[in-house]
C-alpha cells in the first residue's frame, strides 16, 4: 500500500509537480478530491497529455483510489480527463485556439445574459451576492485556488440565474469549467488576481445602481481578463466581444 503524502509536501506524480494541500473534510470526500483535482488541471500542475492513475493520484491526497475514480468520472463529464483503458486518465489538451473560441462564445452569452438578469435581482438576493464576492476575494488573497474557482463559479452561476434561463446557466457553467489558467497560482502568489477578485464587488455595486450597461461593459473585461490569464501568467487588454468587432 502507498504511503500518503504529508500534507503541504510537493508531490511528483508522472512529471507533474504539485502541493498537496489538506482536504476540507466539511465538503463530501468525493467532492474535495473532484476540486482539487479540477484545480490541479485547470492550473496546469497535472500535465495535458499526461496519464495518471487513480492510486497514485489517492496516495498524493492521503486517500484510497476509489474516490479518485469517481471524481475522474466527474471530470471525463466536464471534459477534463479521459479515460484510457487498463491504464487509468489522461488529462484533455486545449490549443489556444480553442481556448480563444472559449472565450469568445462567453462574451457572445455571459455579458448580455448578465445584463438581462440585472433586472430581475431582487434587493434580499444582493447580500448573498455580497458574501460571494467577499469570499472570492478572501481565496485570491489567501491564495486558495480550490476555493477561488469554486466561489467564482457560484457567483456567476447564482447572478447568472436571474436571467430566469436554466440552459444558459448550464452552457456558461460547463464553459467555464472546461478553461485552463495556467498562470493562476502564480498570480495568487504575487497578489495579481486582487484585480480581477475585486470586479466581483464591482459587478454588485452596478447591481445596486441598477447599472445594466455597467456590469454588461465589466462583464467584457472580466472575461477579458480571464482569457490573458490563462496562458500569460497576466491579464490581457481587453477583447471586445465578437458583435463588437469592426470587419
Amino acid at each position: 500500500m502507498s504511503t500518503p503524502v504529508e500534507i503541504g509536501e510537493q508531490s511528483m506524480i508522472g512529471n507533474s509537480r504539485f502541493t498537496i494541500e489538506k482536504l476540507d473534510r466539511q465538503m463530501s470526500l468525493r467532492e474535495t478530491v473532484t476540486e482539487r483535482l479540477r484545480t490541479s488541471i485547470i492550473s496546469g500542475d497535472l500535465v495535458e497529455g499526461e496519464l495518471y492513475s487513480a492510486p497514485s493520484l489517492g496516495a498524493a491526497f492521503g486517500v484510497s483510489a476509489t474516490p479518485v475514480r469517481e471524481a475522474m468520472m466527474d471530470l471525463v463529464r466536464e471534459g477534463l480527463v479521459e479515460t484510457v483503458k487498463n491504464k487509468g486518465f489522461r488529462i484533455t489538451g486545449m490549443t489556444d485556439a480553442e481556448l480563444q473560441e472559449i472565450a469568445e462564445i462567453r462574451l457572445l452569452i455571459e455579458p448580455e445574459a448578465t445584463k438581462r438578469a440585472l433586472a430581475s435581482i431582487p434587493a434580499e438576493s444582493i447580500p448573498e451576492l455580497r458574501a460571494l464576492a467577499d469570499t472570492i476575494v478572501r481565496k485570491a488573497r489567501d491564495k486558495d485556488a480550490d476555493g477561488y474557482l469554486a466561489a467564482d463559479r457560484e457567483f456567476h452561476a447564482r447572478l447568472l440565474s436571474f436571467a430566469g434561463n436554466k440552459q444558459l446557466v448550464e452552457l456558461a457553467t460547463s464553459l467555464r469549467l472546461r478553461t485552463r489558467m495556467y498562470g493562476l497560482k502564480s498570480l495568487m502568489d504575487n497578489h495579481q488576481l486582487d484585480g480581477s477578485a475585486q470586479e466581483h464587488h464591482e459587478m454588485i455595486d452596478c447591481v445596486e445602481r441598477g447599472d445594466a450597461d455597467g456590469i454588461r461593459d465589466l462583464m467584457i473585461r472580466h472575461i477579458s481578463h480571464a482569457r490573458g490569464l490563462w496562458n500569460t501568467g497576466t491579464p490581457e487588454q481587453e477583447t471586445p466581444a465578437p458583435e463588437q468587432r469592426t470587419p
